[in-house]
């Protein structure tokens, strides 16, 4: 085909049916309610108003539409930030370097209490490690992730340092009790 002739077939040709028979289908039903000769309804008469006397209270006036609503703020209420990885999260993690010796080695996951000693008036505890070792503590001793409070005739008070980005608090209090109750 020429450029000539490709350009008469594209605007040439025969306008589309459809197109046509849709629009002549709407200007005919447009115009046959018109020439029916139907009138818009007609608006209903003005509700009859009667005279108020000074000495009756009038209704109060109808409520008034709400002011619009407030800008945006985001609140994120217990919604994790999105910022922080979720990798790592609530991982005990252990430092690296040097791996300590004894109790020093071990997490407040891993001990188990096993016993209460009195000595000199004050108390020691028995604990047991995941290698089946038993160890000797006093208060203040080290562990990986915390430290060791208190001691009472029952149970071992451990200080946790909390590893988590998204508690607000940093520490917590642990209690292993020598029978679970």
């Amino acid at each position: 085909m020429t450029r000539r002739s490709l350009f008469e077939s594209q605007f040439t040709r025969a306008p589309r049916w459809g197109v046509i028979a849709g629009a002549l289908a709407i200007v005919c039903w447009g115009g046959a309610a018109t020439a029916s000769g139907e009138q818009p309804p007609a608006a209903a008469p003005p509700a009859r108003t009667t005279p108020v006397e000074p000495d009756q209270k009038q209704p109060p006036p109808a409520p008034q539409q709400p002011p619009p609503p407030e800008t945006y703020t985001y609140r994120p209420e217990g919604r994790r930030d999105p910022f922080v990885s979720l990798l790592n999260r609530g991982l005990e993690v252990r430092p690296a370097g040097k791996a300590a010796e004894g109790i020093a080695n071990l997490t407040v996951a891993e001990i188990v209490l096993k016993g209460i000693l009195k000595s000199r008036g004050s108390y020691l505890a028995m604990v047991q490690g995941p290698n089946m070792r038993t160890y000797i503590v006093r208060p203040k001793e080290r562990l990986v992730d915390g430290v060791i409070k208190d001691i009472t005739a029952d149970s071992l008070i451990i200080v946790q340092d909390v590893n988590d980005p998204l508690s607000v608090t940093k520490q917590r209090e642990v209690r292993k009790t020598l029978r679970e109750l």
